[in-house]
């Protein structure tokens, strides 16, 4: 029986919410194990709110983890002072430890993939944690160099070139180098993960209208267009003008699309995929998903949080465990 590791995320939003949301639609079936790295007066707290239809087992050791049989298994991270709809340093600290405890559960061998509950880069910094999220957190336990923001849907996948930047910085992120490493991560990811032979990727301009030949930019002219004719594939299409491309519904056409920096491509995403759309870390040697939404300081505790997006996070891991197996022999 396969075990998935969640996060509580930040432990003032809606995170332990959606989490307990999500077991009651897959822990019934009795087909997975689950691990929950999170404050056991937060999960008790939360269970107050959300009813728990599966039984559970709360521990402060590791070992039980291993051993357990319960379909939930609560890995008390430690009690947490809750400050409801608000980011603070303690819930920085606690949402901090459940990602790091929950990548050792897979380095361990105890779980099979991590889905991560939405965590607060505000609380990240009151508790003087020095990364702007998830992605490069996990990046670094993991040691990996190469890796991409990833947004997964059934409607199509998109990836970034830039992840957390500044939009005045972003252009100065816009490298040959830095495109034609997305791109091979990319690649590999939707081979390996995806099951795709041959993927079809598009890469969007960074500039309006694509540059406008030069005249509106000349990234396009200088970086963008270069980097493609470098790649050996013939499967790479672009620079294409952001707009037109999804206005015209031209993301259909290619296996993932690739923008150039965050908004680009997260405001037409989760304008088409918000209740479903799943955040995914490319080129990591473990599997992470998450939800494509934030903590939801403003609607915490009040039982309001749909999880549907967390549910789709558990469904996406799911697929990418077991293709990897079956592509890894």
């Amino acid at each position: 029986m396969q075990t998935f590791t969640f996060t509580c995320g930040d432990i003032n939003g809606i995170g332990p919410e959606i989490c307990l949301k999500t077991f009651n639609k897959i822990l019934p079936k009795k087909s997975y194990r689950v691990v929950l790295f999170c404050p056991a007066n937060v999960f008790i707290d939360t269970c107050q709110i959300v009813n728990p239809g599966f039984e559970f087992v709360i521990t402060k050791s590791w070992s039980d983890v291993k051993k357990s049989e319960f379909p939930l298994t609560v890995f008390d991270i430690g009690k947490a002072n809750v400050t409801v709809g608000k980011p603070t340093k303690t819930s920085g600290k606690f949402s901090f430890k459940s990602i790091k405890l929950a990548h050792k559960s897979i380095t361990d061998g105890i779980s099979s993939a991590m889905i991560t509950a939405p965590i607060s880069k505000t609380s990240f910094k009151l508790a003087g944690i020095k990364y702007p999220g998830h992605t490069e957190l996990l990046a670094d336990l993991s040691k990996t160099k190469k890796f991409v923001m990833t947004f997964l849907s059934e409607e199509f996948i998109t990836a970034l070139v830039s992840i957390h930047v500044p939009v005045k910085n972003v252009s100065s992120k816009i490298t040959q180098k830095s495109i034609l490493d997305t791109i091979e991560v990319v690649q590999n990811s939707l081979k390996k993960d995806f099951n795709i032979a041959e993927p079809k990727l598009s890469i969007l301009g960074l500039n309006p209208h694509a540059g406008e030949e030069g005249q509106i930019g000349t990234e396009e002219i200088k970086t963008i267009q270069p980097a493609i004719k470098k790649v050996k594939s013939k499967n790479i299409y672009g620079p294409f003008s952001a707009d037109a491309y999804f206005g015209n519904k031209l993301y259909k056409n290619y296996d993932a699309t690739i923008g150039m920096y965050h908004d680009q491509v997260l405001i037409p995403f989760k304008m088409i995929n918000f209740e479903e759309g799943v955040n995914y870390t490319a080129g990591l040697p473990i599997v992470r998903t998450s939800p494509d939404h934030g903590t939801a300081f403003d609607i915490a505790g009040q039982n309001r949080a749909s999880s549907s997006s967390m549910f789709s996070a558990f469904r996406w891991a799911q697929k990418i465990v077991k293709n990897r197996n079956a592509n890894t022999g």
